[in-house]
């Protein structure tokens, strides 16, 4: 199927009659049309379509139905049945009335080739680029970033649920690819214990029972990777993704010597971000955040929020689940500079910053990072009589620090952490500290050739450190700091609006793809509301909130 780019053309005037006489207040897909005119055009996706074969559909007209799909929340069956029967539809996409639309599988097919050719973000950055030009959007303003879990399309399971599943999928596919072959290798014991899904039998009570189902099932699993490896099986064996999945899940999960299968130890296993979590979605993993523990991935939300115009979301990025936000904040800013829409302000939780990071986004990209540094958590700042590393004057060019008491350090030693992260060491004398009158509000240690301890940063990222730790407690800080929340509601809207929370697809790529509609489809919901003269949302008070404000109760 090849590309013949066809030029947009005008709303057929029957068109133009019929939607006009059914929406007379127009509505988002023809508001789309009459602000943005055509938004996608079909150069902007040639290089993802062969030179050569039959003509395709156009896909400027497939990227508007799937962001307007995304908007809707509606399944890829529904979009195709809306472009056949929905007037306001086809004003947005300029088709005449009788247009026959096309089958549901056209827009599956579409995915795929923005995901084969990397162009994954083009809707967006069309958008945006759009509204740069309407003079909606600018760099230089305020932004604000923030992520939620994403939980993915397949059920969560325990480690002996997986290893079961997974030996269970492996068969299921090799049952469907070489049953002549699988036919001589399994008896009817194999086809009882894996022949139907694992949740749909009781494991064996007591963990020494469970500890010799899950060893059976590793001993199982080794025999068939042993014959599907063997010299004498047919090599496409091996190629078989359950197959691959099979082989990689039984390295992560079972030891086998001399002695045997044996289960591993959960301190034995691999990390949470390289470790399977499902047989049917090698991408999706379990990550936890905050207590709250789910499978699947994680959405990372950028947008602008500045009073004068729409809220419009300027970079969208899925990543695994176990990734932490502090990994993404360089390259959100990367990704912002590349669109030309920096921020002069970066507003983000604590998640997302560090001082190492707030010297680099303001030296790299002339950024201000804002958002609370972690406190200082040391036993001494955990009491209101203890004295904090604050209370030290550190002389940087001496190599030296000097106590409350006036005391002077007399150890200065430079070193790594093991994320390779450069301190300073500092330590006071014993002598010093042990007659010291408050010794017991300034360290815990024993007593002996040392006394108290200092951890520093380098020089430069510990004042930076020390300025916005003291900068935090002042209420202009926090007055500054309170536009942040507002994420909050982007996300709201994305979950009830169109259901983020819960990829509809398998593996990362899809998922990544729909969440670029997802953010592409709020801009286009949030630019209406704004051409509209819609007044955004305020924020839910409760009654009894309400009451207590007015009764002067407030918490």
């Amino acid at each position: 199927m090849s590309l013949r780019p066809r030029p947009a053309g005008e709303v057929p005037e029957s068109t133009v009659r019929v939607a006009r006489a059914a929406f007379p207040k127009g509505c988002l897909a023809m508001r789309v049309r009459d602000e943005l005119g055509p938004l996608f055009e079909d150069e902007q996706f040639a290089e993802v379509f062969p030179a050569r074969g039959g003509p395709g559909l156009s896909p400027g007209m497939l990227a508007l139905v799937s962001v307007l799909q995304f908007a809707e929340g509606l399944s890829d069956r529904q979009a195709a049945d809306a472009v056949r029967g929905r007037i306001d539809w086809k004003y947005g996409l300029a088709l005449e009335l009788t247009d026959p639309g096309f089958d549901f599988s056209v827009l599956s097919e579409f995915r795929d080739r923005l995901i084969r050719g990397g162009i994954e973000h083009r809707m967006l950055e069309t958008v945006l680029e759009r509204c740069s030009r309407l003079g909606l959007l600018r760099a230089g303003g305020r932004q604000r970033t923030d992520s939620t879990h994403i939980l993915a399309a397949v059920r969560t399971l325990n480690r002996m649920e997986f290893v079961g599943e997974t030996l269970r999928c492996a068969l299921e596919a090799l049952a469907a690819a070489a049953p002549d072959w699988l036919a001589e290798r399994i008896s009817s014991d194999v086809v009882k214990r894996y022949g139907a899904r694992v949740d749909a039998y009781r494991f064996p009570t007591g963990a020494d029972a469970r500890t010799r189902w899950a060893q059976a099932v590793g001993a199982d699993g080794f025999a068939l990777l042993e014959a599907i490896y063997a010299p004498t099986a047919p090599a496409w064996l091996q190629q078989i993704p359950a197959v691959q999945i099979l082989r990689v899940a039984w390295v992560q999960q079972y030891h086998r010597d001399d002695k045997g299968v044996r289960w591993r130890e959960a301190g034995d296993l691999p990390p949470g971000r390289a470790r399977l979590s499902s047989p049917y979605d090698p991408d999706a993993h379990y990550g936890v955040k905050r207590g709250s523990g789910w499978c699947g991935y994680k959405v990372h939300l950028s947008e602008t929020c500045d009073e004068e115009g729409p809220h419009l979301i300027t970079h969208v990025a899925t990543t695994n689940a176990c990734t932490g936000d502090i990994e993404m904040t360089p390259l959100v800013h990367t990704a912002l500079e590349r669109r030309g829409l920096l921020p002069g302000e970066h507003v983000v939780d604590a998640g997302y910053i560090s001082a190492a990071l707030i010297v680099s986004a303001q030296s790299a990209y002339d950024v201000d990072l804002l958002g609370p540094v972690g406190a200082d958590t040391t036993g001494q700042i955990r009491t209101q009589a203890g004295v904090a590393q604050e209370d030290f004057t550190v002389d940087w060019d001496g190599h030296r620090v000097i106590c409350p008491r006036g005391a002077i350090s007399i150890s200065w030693s430079d070193q790594r952490k093991s994320n390779g992260t450069a301190i300073t060491q500092v330590r006071f004398s014993g002598t010093d500290c042990d007659p010291c009158p408050i010794r017991g509000q300034c360290t815990r240690s024993a007593g002996g050739t040392y006394g108290r301890t200092l951890t520093l940063l380098t020089r430069p990222l510990q004042q930076v450190l020390d300025a916005r730790r003291r900068e935090q407690q002042t209420q202009e800080w926090k007055d500054r700091y309170a536009i942040r929340a507002g994420i909050e509601a982007t996300i709201s809207q994305a979950v009830r609006g169109t259901a983020i929370r819960r990829t509809r697809y398998l593996g990362l790529p899809k998922t990544a793809l729909g969440h670029v509609f997802t953010a592409t489809a709020i801009n286009l919901i949030r630019l209406d509301a704004w051409w509209t003269g819609t007044p955004r949302g305020p924020t839910r008070v409760s009654h009894l909130t309400r009451l207590a404000t007015d009764l002067g109760l407030a918490a």
